[in-house]
């Protein structure tokens, strides 16, 4: 007898919690019940806090289905997911102007975090063995970078490197080439640029940075190296900012990094990071192994991992092509810059970033005034309708500017930006009746995953 799934035993109590079930359930039942739990998740699709792709073509969940059993490290087993990766890798190089694409050398990783601190590694050992070449102390490290996300921040600290992180003053968005000097020594690894900034979205200027260190170059003598960090950007800039020199058209871009799951289209959990030759990989960080059938040479921080992510970046490359790629964030922009213009119109709201020259968002401030709510309501508001929506202050020294941010991605319509433009009007209207005198809402999340007390 098929017994009806909410008349099973397992339906009768709640889900386990904190230690595994004795018994076996049927698929079917569990099935149900972990996915009705999953119903209090948040709408992906509504989620424009985040940077990551949240629609997929039928296809791309077809091969990510295909690719659930091939493990990326096992090249000997998986040689033509292994060709794949390579492909993507070559690509992106020649995306991304490297002066030989088809002999240089890069890997996918499990993200941008991942991606970026390997560039970062590749920096410390290069900047170490000139230092040991010359006699001089290797104890203490350091790197320079504007405001960046928490991945930099967590390489600092797991590889013993001093993060010289230089302030926002005044108006500023973003690092500020002519502080640079201010901050570099002869301890310097490099200097982490980053095209399309967490916090702002706009992309720093990597040519003005590297006419900077030209500059201490030949004031002081140190010959600093550039890690772009295009988590974001680096699949953006290309398409619609073609002119635009970030990559290695610029001589002293040694590295760069960028999500295969952000702007590259790719679901989550890819990133790619491409060195600009052979010789900036330091061949102490390349391990090879012997016990999966081959001698393998492995240089990412993971081991095993899906290869599935890999094989749907490269169906979007022959996909989409560079024109598709072209028009996908063409429209993105423009549903951006035309959110951002419906915003300002409401009154309350000061564009911060309207989605011109960086990446497909827009950012905005409150008005001086009493508006009966801040940013922080706002969000609060908004997710009763589903959207979540970032609001959160800017880094040192700028924390009394609180921003709210919105990402346009793939897969958010113009109509889609428009039921979110009419969310948020009707939420300001409702502010006007209803003013909040003392807010609570702040910005924050539990990630601890402890026992409720």
């Amino acid at each position: 007898m098929d017994t009806d799934i909410f008349a099973s035993n397992v339906s009768s109590e709640c889900l386990p919690r904190y230690t595994m079930p004795h018994a076996s359930s049927s698929a079917r039942a569990s099935y149900q019940l972990v996915r009705d739990e999953l119903f209090m998740d948040g709408n992906s699709r509504q989620n424009l806090a985040t940077f990551c792709t949240t629609w997929a073509e039928d296809e791309v969940h077809q091969l990510m289905s295909d690719c659930l059993d091939k493990n990326m490290i096992d090249k000997d087993e998986y040689p033509q997911t292994a060709e794949i990766e390579a492909r993507c890798v070559h690509m992106i190089a020649a995306l991304w102007n490297s002066p030989d694409a088809g002999d240089t050398i890069g890997c996918s990783t499990t993200g941008s975090s991942e991606a970026a601190m390997l560039g970062g590694l590749a920096l410390k050992w290069q900047w170490r063995k000139r230092r040991e070449k010359s006699g001089g102390d290797i104890s203490r490290p350091n790197l320079i970078c504007g405001p960046v996300q928490v991945c930099w921040h967590k390489f600092a600290r797991y590889f013993d490197v001093e993060l010289r992180e230089v302030p926002l003053d005044n108006d500023e968005v973003c690092l500020n080439p002519d502080k640079i000097a201010e901050y570099a020594d002869e301890n310097t690894i490099g200097v982490v640029a980053t095209l399309g900034v967490t916090f702002t979205c706009v992309y720093e200027p990597v040519e003005a940075i590297a006419e900077a260190l030209d500059r201490l170059h030949n004031e002081k003598g140190l010959d600093i190296t550039i890690h772009v960090d295009a988590a974001s950007g680096g699949f953006v800039a290309p398409f619609v900012q073609p002119e635009l020199k970030w990559d290695f058209r610029v001589e002293r871009v040694k590295s760069i990094n960028a999500s295969g799951h952000k702007y590259g289209l790719a679901p989550l959990g890819v990133g790619w990071v491409v060195w600009r030759d052979v010789e900036e990989l330091p061949e102490e960080l390349v391990f090879r192994v012997d016990y999966l059938g081959g001698d393998m040479p492995t240089f990412a921080l993971n081991f095993s991992r899906p290869g599935g992510e890999i094989v749907a970046q490269y169906y979007n490359f022959i996909r989409l092509g560079f024109d598709g790629y072209r028009n996908v964030q063409k429209y993105c922009i423009d549903t951006a810059q035309w959110l951002g213009k419906e915003i300002a119109r409401l009154g309350p709201f000061e564009l911060f970033y309207d989605g011109h020259n960086g990446l497909p968002a827009i950012s905005y401030t409150l008005k001086k005034g009493n508006w009966g709510f801040n940013l922080y309501d706002l969000s609060d508001r908004l997710r009763i309708r589903g959207w979540q929506i970032a609001s959160y202050p800017l880094p040192a020294n700028r924390q009394d500017c609180v921003i709210q941010r919105i990402m346009i991605r793939h897969g958010v319509s113009r109509d889609m930006a428009s039921l979110l433009f009419d969310d948020i009007k009707r939420a300001v209207d409702h502010f006007k009746e209803h003013p909040v005198s003392q807010s609570a809402a702040q910005p924050g999340f539990s990630h601890t995953g402890r026992k409720p007390d």
